[in-house]
């Protein structure tokens, strides 16, 4: 049965997973204060079941929000330090020669800390780009390889990497065939000044409440499966179609700042991450369907960084989130325009 002639979630569904996801939601808020559209946006990649990636200066609670993730999913949880002298098999494990009790030698595999459910790539643009693409086949394929011998990754398995603006010394930017991996790049942001007063007051030495789970793996199953049931009506699918096709400069829609400052535009998963998210996000705000407003609310942060840009964009200050915006202001949400007479 395909996805379009699925049942549509019914309204008890839809409440019993937006109760689950809410749980998860507020324990989020109460880990990072003032950041509630960012941890909205985690969650819906979390639902999503895609890879995140955070970038911000030091100290805006970037690993404290994902640690607590993984506290309230109550799944398996890896933090891995990248750092220039971090090599390959630091990330997927390798052999190791063992002598057993009655001498004799063999190489036994010794897993890394890719095998688990959560692995937070701590600081990933500071390791080398040969230790970063370790990464790439876990990420896309969810699983391994190690000397000819493939592995399978648990069930779930996301990457929710931290990474800290290129600008900064000691950072390797990451290749445009990592960064498509991720269903979301996010931008974290300082707080106001209520918020630092919250933290001075409330949290001592600025740690955040300890998070316990609120969910378990067959409760994180059954809200996966009311994602996949959302409905993604045929006329949203063909916007995002259409939005993906004009993020191409030689692309008959592409707007004018696309045409001058896109040399590459988002890919085919490009399309899947929006559909994927869009479902999550409709479901967070308690609907059985996809609609317009959680394509809009999803495509920034799905396609900004899968845009290879020109060098002109530097130059004029242009990013990858201005230039979806004016995609998606440019292209309307129905494929033909409504007869005048």
């Amino acid at each position: 049965m395909s996805a379009t002639e699925r049942a549509l979630l019914t309204p008890v569904e839809v409440d019993t997973a937006r109760a689950s996801a809410q749980a998860i939601l507020d324990g989020l808020d109460r880990t990072l204060l003032g950041q509630k559209e960012l941890t909205r946006l985690v969650l819906t990649g979390c639902l999503a079941r895609g890879h995140v990636l955070l970038e911000g200066l030091p100290g805006l609670g970037k690993t404290e929000l994902v640690k607590a993730l993984a506290n309230l999913l109550g799944i398996g949880f890896r933090r891995l330090q990248f750092t220039p002298d971090l090599l390959p098999g630091d990330v997927t494990g390798g052999h190791v020669l063992e002598e057993d009790e009655r001498g004799r030698r063999s190489l036994v595999f010794h897993p890394g800390p890719v095998f688990t459910n959560v692995l937070l790539a701590d600081e990933i643009n500071r390791a080398s780009p040969k230790t970063q693409s370790a990464l790439l086949e876990a990420m896309a394929e969810r699983r391994v390889t190690v000397i000819g011998e493939t592995r399978s990754l648990p069930d779930p398995f996301y990457v929710l990497a931290t990474q800290n603006p290129i600008e900064l010394e000691g950072t390797y930017p990451l290749p445009e065939a990592q960064l498509d991996r991720f269903l979301f790049k996010l931008d974290v942001g300082a707080v106001d000044r209520g918020t630092l007063e919250a933290i001075l007051t409330e949290r001592r030495g600025g740690r955040p409440p300890t998070s316990s789970a609120v969910m378990d793996l067959e409760r994180l199953q059954a809200l996966f499966r009311a994602v996949d049931a959302v409905y993604l009506p045929k006329a949203v699918a063909n916007w995002i179609a259409r939005l993906v096709e004009a993020t191409h400069a030689t692309a008959p829609s592409a707007p004018e700042k696309v045409r001058t400052y896109v040399r590459h535009g988002a890919s085919p998963r490009g399309a899947i991450a929006i559909g994927e998210a869009s479902r999550a996000h409709a479901l967070l705000s308690g609907k059985p369907n996809v609609g317009f407003d959680d394509v809009r609310a999803v495509a920034a942060p799905a396609l900004a960084h899968r845009l290879v840009l020109d060098y002109r964009a530097r130059l004029d200050g242009i990013g990858g989130r201005e230039l979806v915006r004016s995609v998606l202001e440019s292209v309307g949400e129905t494929a033909e325009a409504v007869p005048t007479r």
